[in-house]
């Protein structure tokens, strides 16, 4: 299993994060996509603390009446937080482009809920000038568990280096609800759906053989001898694997000498 962190610590270093990063682009703002679930909560939680909570939107963007509980349990959050919301219901113009271009797909209807739900994020980060705030966990980012251009798109993200276990205990020392807490980790996107059911590992082996081959560098054969089914091994890596083009930027084809992405970069800790 991933170590048990320092919750105290974690929650220092990472409010001097949002405030640190968005100081060096001039921003004061946050927003973020409130869902009722755990990494948001988490998310929110250390955005108030720092930027403010009149500093902070959260967007609580449900599909119609899906999920009445999730929407109650970020309302009542964000009253908590002392944060600024709004509930935006995206099943106007979800349905309106499925109504052109039908699918029985849930996974394209769930990636276009995603890519809907960022695109207004965006909107009103440009509208508020403000900074989006990312809320996909270590567990997520490893395995590509969330959708490009989605719920994976942020300016900054303060929870890319934990993972699923470890937001738990965050979220504990940081007093979010035990409603949320205790609920079945879900993207939302249609009833019924966990992120657990579509993984087919519960987050706490997931972490253990995340952290295994990712953190400690075992490789299969030791991640197997230390107790792992064979083919849950496989298939963490093969989630690893062939979802590497979402951490990535976009490869750029090099045709000079200073190019994007290759030679010429420039880090905000540059100055101006």
């Amino acid at each position: 299993m991933p170590p048990k962190i320092n919750p105290s610590f974690v929650e220092k270093l990472l409010v001097r994060f949002i405030r640190e990063e968005l100081t060096k682009c001039g921003c004061a703002k946050g927003l973020l996509g409130l869902s009722g679930g755990l990494d948001s909560a988490v998310c929110a939680s250390l955005a108030a603390r720092a930027l403010g909570p009149k500093n902070v939107l959260a967007l609580i963007m449900p599909y119609g009446r899906s999920f009445p509980e999730d929407v109650r349990d970020a309302e009542k959050l964000a009253r908590a937080l002392r944060i600024r919301s709004e509930t935006i219901d995206i099943a106007p113009q979800v349905n309106a482009y499925f109504s052109g271009y039908p699918t029985s797909s849930r996974v394209l209807r769930g990636n276009k809920m995603a890519r809907e739900r960022m695109s207004i994020l965006y909107d009103r980060s440009a509208r508020e000038k403000a900074f989006v705030l990312g809320t996909s966990n270590k567990t997520e980012l490893l395995i590509g568990y969330g959708t490009i251009h989605g719920d994976m798109a942020c300016a900054i993200n303060p929870m890319g280096d934990l993972y699923k276990t470890q937001v738990r205990e965050l979220a504990a020392h940081l007093g979010i609800p035990a409603a949320i807490r205790g609920k079945p980790p879900t993207a939302g996107l249609w009833a019924g759906q966990t992120d657990e059911g579509e993984i087919g590992l519960p987050y706490a082996e997931l972490d253990a053989i995340l952290f295994g081959l990712v953190d400690l560098k075992r490789s299969r054969k030791e991640m197997i001898a230390a107790g792992h089914a064979p083919r849950r091994v496989d298939r963490v890596m093969r989630l690893i694997r062939d979802s590497e083009f979402k951490r990535r930027m976009p490869p750029i084809a090099k045709l000079s000498a200073r190019s994007v992405g290759h030679d010429h970069l420039y880090p905000y800790d540059w100055g101006k």
